[in-house]
C-alpha cells in the first residue's frame, strides 16, 4: 500500500455545478495532503463532469469517473471499487471540508486501531433558513462525543453525518445496499450489527450545506417512515432477535410508528409503558398499558424506548438507571 495515498475521497456528483468548486476547492486546503479524490460522476447534465475534469487537469490527485446516471447507490459502490487508500473518507458535492478534516480523523483512527469508522460534528448551512427541527438535530448531532455515545443513540437517528464518515477498510468492504431506506444509516447499522466500532471526532469538520433542494430532503427513501422501517429492521435482527415480544415504553406517534414496523418482522409488544393516566389499565394492540413502577418484573424482556425529544428521554433513561437497567444491554432508545 506504500504507493496508495493514505485516504481515499469518495465524492459521488449529480448535477452539482454550482457548488461542486468550492467543495472541490476545500479538498485542495486540506492539511492532510496524502489523499486521491475519486469523482464519481453519475450521468450529470449540467457541467459536473466539464469541472471534474478542468480540476482533475490542475491536480492529479483527482481521478473521475463518469457512468450513466444510476442514483447515488451505485455511484458510491462504483467509487468504493476504485478508492485504493486504506482509509476512505465520503464527501457530497454540496458540502465543505474544514481544512483539518482529513487529518484530525485519521489521526483519531490511528490512536485506536479498533475503530473502523468516525464521524465529525458538523454545522449545517446557510443558517437564516435552517428549521427549528434541523437546528434540534444538528444540536444533538454535535452532542455525540465518542463511540459510546454513537452506539447508545444509533436508533435514535442516524448518529453520523454521511459526508463527515471516515471508514477503515473493513467497513468498506460492506459497501452500500439497497433496501428503500436511507443507504448511509443502513451501512451504519450494519456495521453497528456485525460489532465494528464507530467513533467521533468531537469538531465540527464538515460545513453541511441543508437547501430544499437536497437528495436528503426530497427522495423518497428518506421519508421519516423509511428511517422508521430501517430501525425496525435492524432492531428485529440485533436487539430483538432472541424473542417475539418486547416492552414499548411510549405510544405517542413516533413509538405507534415503530410498532407497526416492528409488527412486520413478527415482533410485538407484550406490554406497554405509559404515563397517561387514561391509558393506565388499558389495552393497546392486546398489551396492557402499565405505568413505570410496574416495570421491574418485567426485567428479561427486552425494552424498547421510543419517545421523540431528547429530554424526556433523558428522564426515562435516569430511571431506568435508577432500577437497574442497563442501556444497551436491557434497553434500547429508538426515537
Amino acid at each position: 500500500m506504500a504507493r496508495y495515498p493514505q485516504v481515499s475521497i469518495l465524492l459521488p456528483v449529480w448535477n452539482a455545478a454550482a457548488t461542486l468548486p468550492a467543495c472541490l476547492s476545500s479538498i485542495t486546503r486540506q492539511t492532510l495532503t496524502s489523499w486521491e479524490c475519486v469523482i464519481v460522476d453519475d450521468g450529470s447534465t449540467d457541467g459536473s463532469a466539464a469541472i471534474a475534469a478542468e480540476t482533475l487537469r490542475r491536480d492529479g490527485r483527482f481521478r473521475l469517473r463518469s457512468i450513466p446516471h444510476a442514483g447515488l447507490i451505485a455511484a458510491l459502490n462504483e467509487g468504493l471499487r476504485h478508492c485504493r487508500a486504506p482509509l476512505v473518507a465520503r464527501m457530497d458535492a454540496d458540502d465543505l471540508m474544514h481544512r483539518d478534516r482529513l487529518a484530525a480523523q485519521a489521526e483519531a483512527l490511528e490512536a485506536d486501531e479498533g475503530l473502523s469508522a468516525v464521524g465529525s460534528h458538523v454545522r449545517l448551512f446557510p443558517r437564516r433558513d435552517l428549521s427549528p427541527r434541523r437546528r434540534e438535530y444538528e444540536t444533538w448531532l454535535n452532542g455525540l462525543a465518542a463511540e459510546r455515545d454513537v452506539v447508545r443513540d444509533a436508533f435514535v437517528e442516524c448518529p453520523v453525518a454521511h459526508p463527515s464518515l471516515m471508514m477503515r477498510r473493513d467497513m468498506v468492504g460492506l459497501g452500500y445496499d439497497e433496501h428503500g431506506w436511507p443507504e448511509d444509516y443502513d451501512l451504519v447499522l450494519r456495521a453497528i450489527g456485525r460489532g465494528m466500532r464507530i467513533g467521533m471526532v468531537p469538531r465540527r469538520l464538515l460545513a453541511w450545506r441543508d437547501l430544499p433542494g437536497r437528495q436528503s430532503r426530497t427522495a423518497p427513501r428518506y421519508e421519516m417512515a423509511r428511517f422508521t422501517a430501517c430501525k425496525a429492521h435492524y432492531l428485529a435482527r440485533g436487539f430483538l432477535s432472541a424473542q417475539a415480544t418486547y416492552v414499548l415504553w411510549g405510544y405517542g406517534g413516533t413509538g405507534r410508528a415503530l410498532c407497526r414496523a416492528l409488527d412486520a418482522h413478527g415482533k410485538r409488544p407484550s406490554h406497554i409503558i405509559d404515563v397517561k393516566p387514561t391509558r393506565i389499565g388499558q389495552h393497546i394492540r392486546g398489551a396492557p398499558v402499565i405505568v413505570p413502577e410496574a416495570l421491574p418484573p418485567l426485567r428479561g424482556l427486552p425494552l424498547v424506548v421510543s419517545v421523540a425529544r431528547e429530554g424526556p428521554r433523558a428522564e426515562i433513561r435516569a430511571a431506568l438507571t435508577a432500577m437497574g437497567f442497563v442501556d444497551g444491554q436491557d434497553y434500547v432508545c429508538a426515537a
